[in-house]
């Protein structure tokens, strides 16, 4: 069964500053993970949360979380990863 995404005011934001090809590759990103939210290239878990996770997209990363209830993936943050 898949997820719903849901992307954070401030998420979007972040996502609209980049560029038109940074956009593009980040959100090709977020869109899989409707299927597997935990699984993947590039996606780990981060340590002291209990569902929050990062998925890495060259020099980029989308911190997001996972509600299982709900079925959803909250898009948190989206930046450089010396921003993150």
């Amino acid at each position: 069964m898949s997820y719903a995404i849901q992307v954070s005011a401030a998420a979007e934001r972040e996502l609209l500053r980049l560029s038109r090809n940074v956009q593009t590759r980040l959100l090709s990103a977020i869109q899989k993970l409707i299927a597997n939210p935990r699984q993947g290239a590039g996606i780990k878990k981060l340590q002291g949360e209990s569902e929050a996770y990062r998925v890495r997209v060259g020099d980029y990363r989308v911190l997001y979380r996972v509600d299982d209830k709900r079925r959803l993936v909250m898009v948190v943050k989206a930046a450089h990863r010396r921003e993150v």
